[in-house]
């Protein structure tokens, strides 16, 4: 199903018991972030339940249950500002996977999968008599993709001119800014207020290449922002375009869209698709836009908050430190600087914001579905992949364990190498290759193969190469080097000439015989 809005989702979420209201008046700075992150680690898994403890001695998370992330929380009472905030919203897989209007993560990436191995083996072998029929059943699939404009936008029902456009008609009211909204400070040393869940809409100056990116915001004051982009991406290449040319650069933000929208702005789609086109794709209906006020910008028009704006090319101003999802504070540097104009809104609208830090955070959940809806896509382009799982501890690219059916020597290392040459797997700091009975959701498992099927000098590869800019270990910003480990098993093709021993394996009669008498006498 494909929601409306955020607040059709909200109702959702409401109904299916996985939202919790609080009325009590909350503190954006820092409060919200203690609040929300007892929740999201309520169902950590044990080694992260038993470092919280540790780093905790006051025994607040003793009392907690294990219950998957908590639930969403919407605070309705948030000091200093008029609007509630919604926070925790795709903080579990259940949610996630209703955000994507899906039973689960895997049962979405099965979809996708389906669609890519036909649309595979009709390139492969095309036959015009029998590739229109079997493609009939799939053109309202293929419809949904593309955006819909509308004129009437729920977005735009409110008009909040900001500083020098204050006053342009009677249709608009002067807006107190950045100030307006309950921007959340999230930990002790962080460099202000962010905001954390920003769709950044922007587009190229030149070829109309459009793009919509999350990066996060630090407001400055009531009227600026900084500009959180990174050099790999679509914004910061559009930037570099306007810096060129000397010109000013439209920017809007939208704040609050169907989760479909909002999750798609995190995609790592390759360059030059918009992220509207599949957000489409995952709702399975065309995603809304419209046209911002004060540039030619198409914005989702189901948002809550649109913030209307520029960043001047020759403006650049220190943004962070910031506590981020690798768990460490982000390090200071200078970035562009976005001018608020105008924020236009619904007349009664919910803010969102998530906080991220020592993972389980909502962010992992997120990072789980690209996992989950991009592995078809892998394993198509690379099919001796069987499984893949990027863990929580991981925080994003920092680790991925993939399992493959091994056919010839080296292949784990064809596989690492493909995978860095994958859009943002590049900065992917360890990969672990393991054999297709292994699987790679079970870290314990992949830990013990690890440890004992490795050979230091023979099985270890280090790859240089960019890293992310969150990295704060190599000794170079953006670029260090990376670690392959092959897990898999090794034979005379591969130099190890000495017999390789077979796992530990119970017979299955046995096994079965012990759970009939299992059952039969109540163990």
């Amino acid at each position: 199903m494909a929601y409306t809005d955020l607040q059709d989702f909200i109702s959702a979420l409401e109904k299916a018991g996985e939202l919790k209201r609080i009325s009590a008046e909350v503190d954006p700075e820092l409060e919200i972030t203690e609040i929300a992150s007892r929740v999201m680690t309520s169902g950590a898994p044990a080694p992260i339940q038993s470092f919280l403890s540790a780093n905790d001695p006051q025994g607040r998370m003793a009392s907690q249950e294990p219950d998957a992330g908590g639930p969403a929380l919407l605070f309705e009472k948030v000091k200093g500002s008029a609007y509630p905030l919604l926070i925790n919203a795709m903080g579990s897989e259940k949610r996630m996977s209703m955000a994507l209007g899906a039973k689960s993560l895997d049962a979405k990436a099965a979809e996708i999968e389906g669609l890519i191995s036909w649309a595979w083996s009709q390139a492969r072998d095309f036959n015009l008599l029998k590739t229109v029929p079997e493609a009939l059943p799939k053109l309202p699939i293929a419809m949904s993709v593309f955006p819909k404009k509308i004129s009437h936008p729920k977005c735009q029902e409110v008009i909040e001119d900001v500083g020098d456009n204050a006053g342009d008609g009677p249709a608009h009211s002067n807006a107190a800014g950045f100030d307006s909204l309950p921007v959340l400070k999230c930990w002790p040393k962080d460099g202000g207020r962010f905001l954390t869940l920003p769709l950044v809409c922007t587009e190229a100056p030149d070829h109309g290449v459009r793009n919509m990116g999350m990066y996060r915001m630090q407001i400055y004051d009531n009227r600026t922002a900084g500009m959180h982009w990174h050099l790999h991406k679509d914004g910061a290449h559009f930037f570099e375009q306007y810096r060129e040319r000397g010109l000013r650069m439209p920017v809007a933000v939208a704040l609050g869209c169907d989760p479909a929208v909002t999750y798609a702005s995190t995609a790592p789609l390759p360059e030059g698709i918009w992220e509207m086109v599949f957000a489409g794709f995952l709702r399975g209906r065309g995603a809304e836009i419209a046209k911002a006020t004060l540039s030619d910008l198409m914005i989702p028009a189901d948002a809550e908050f649109v913030l209307e704006g520029y960043v001047d090319p020759n403006e650049t101003r220190r943004e962070g430190p910031f506590g981020d999802h690798t768990g460490f504070y982000s390090l200071e540097d200078d970035y562009p600087v976005f001018h608020l104009q105008r924020i236009t809104r619904r007349k009664n609208p919910v803010y969102p914001a998530t906080i991220v830090g020592i993972p389980p955070k909502e962010d992992c959940w997120m990072a789980k579905a690209t996992e989950r809806l991009f592995l078809p896509l892998l394993k198509q382009l690379c099919p001796e992949i069987i499984d893949m799982n990027m863990p929580l501890e991981g925080v994003f690219h920092n680790c991925a364990i993939v399992s493959i059916k091994k056919r010839y020597p080296r292949q784990a290392r064809k596989v690492m190498n493909f995978l860095w040459g994958m859009g943002q797997m590049m900065y992917t700091k360890l990969i672990i290759v393991v054999d297709a009975e292994v699987n790679p959701q079970n870290v314990s498992e992949v830990a013990w193969r690890s440890f004992n099927n490795i050979d230091g000098r023979r099985d270890i590869v280090l790859s240089d190469g960019p890293l992310d800019a969150l990295d704060h270990s190599s000794p170079l910003p953006r670029y260090g080097t990376r670690i392959g480990l092959d897990a898999t098993r090794k034979g005379p093709d591969e130099g190890h000439t000495r017999p390789w021993p077979d796992p530990l394996v119970m017979d299955t009669d046995i096994v079965d015989l012990v759970n009939r008498r299992w059952k039969e006498y109540g163990f």
